[in-house]
């Protein structure tokens, strides 16, 4: 796993209110309502970065347990990117022992792909055989 620089620790679950402030404004989820995170969050295996005590990262896994795992909401807020925290975080997950033996997992990233590839992740071979139910404005 990435060593965290100094002043920096990784912990299980996340805080809604945190994850909410960030994603509201991201790009993938534009005024997702805190209610929304709060039961994703819930559902999803989740780890966070801290620096000082306060939530600067967080990542998140949807998974059955057994067989599947999508990755979603990794961020690290302005001022702590460049770090490894990222890397730290999605380390941290894929070598969670309730995630081990998953025969596929999956994410979705605009501009995030070399942080996966050093991760082990690799583009799909056929793309074509993935199929999406998608509602882009489902939070506006």
């Amino acid at each position: 796993m990435t060593e965290l620089p100094e002043g920096y620790d990784l912990r299980e679950g996340a805080d809604a209110r945190s994850a909410h402030a960030f994603l509201t404004q991201s790009y993938w989820s534009p005024g997702i309502p805190l209610e929304t995170v709060e039961r994703a969050l819930a559902n999803s295996l989740c780890v966070s970065a801290l620096h000082g005590g306060v939530q600067v990262g967080m990542a998140r896994v949807i998974t059955d347990r057994a067989t599947f795992a999508y990755l979603a909401d990794v961020y690290v807020l302005d001022g702590h990117s460049g770090k490894g925290l990222a890397k730290a975080m999605v380390g941290h997950l894929q070598e969670h022992p309730e995630l081990q033996g998953l025969r596929r997992w999956m994410l979705a990233t605009r501009d995030a792909h070399g942080l996966y590839e050093s991760l082990g992740w690799q583009s799909l071979p056929d793309p074509s055989l993935f199929m999406q139910r998608h509602f882009p404005d489902i939070y506006a």
